[in-house]
C-alpha cells in the first residue's frame, strides 16, 4: 500500500495553516497553491502579477525539487488570478517556466485569494 509522504522545503512558503506545501504519493506530488511570497520575508514580492507570477513558480519548483521531481515533469497546473485582465501577464512569465511539452493548465477567476494576492498556482507532477 502507498504512504503518503509530506513534502518539506526551506526555500519554499513555510504553511500559514493546517496543510503540507506539497504532497507525494507513488510517483505523484501534489503541490499547495503558491502565491507570490518571498520565503524569506513571508511577504508578497513587489511588482504585481509578473513578480507574484514569477516567484509563485520559483516556489513550486522549489517544492518540487524537495520531492525528487521538477517543472519539466509537471502535468497538470490550476492558476487563479484576482483579476482575468490580468492574463496576458501571468501567461508571459508562465511561459519563462514552462517550454516546450507543456502542462495541461486550467486558469480561473477567483473573487479574492489569501493575503490579496494577485496569483495563485498550484501543480501536479511525477517524479
Amino acid at each position: 500500500m502507498e504512504q503518503k509522504v509530506i513534502i518539506q522545503s526551506e526555500n519554499a512558503p513555510q504553511p500559514i495553516g493546517p496543510y503540507s506545501i506539497g504532497v507525494a504519493i507513488g510517483n505523484l506530488i501534489f503541490t499547495a497553491g503558491q502565491l507570490g511570497i518571498d520565503p524569506k520575508s513571508g511577504d508578497i514580492v513587489a511588482g504585481g502579477i509578473q513578480a507574484e507570477t514569477r516567484q509563485a513558480l520559483t516556489n513550486i519548483k522549489h517544492i518540487l525539487e524537495a520531492a525528487g521531481s521538477g517543472l519539466d515533469k509537471v502535468v497538470k497546473t490550476t492558476v487563479y488570478l484576482r483579476d482575468m485582465a490580468e492574463f496576458s501577464q501571468m501567461n508571459a512569465v508562465y511561459g519563462e517556466f514552462f517550454s516546450e511539452n507543456y502542462p495541461a493548465r486550467t486558469t480561473v477567476q477567483a473573487a479574492a485569494l489569501p493575503k490579496n494576492a494577485a496569483v495563485e498556482i498550484e501543480a501536479i507532477a511525477f517524479r
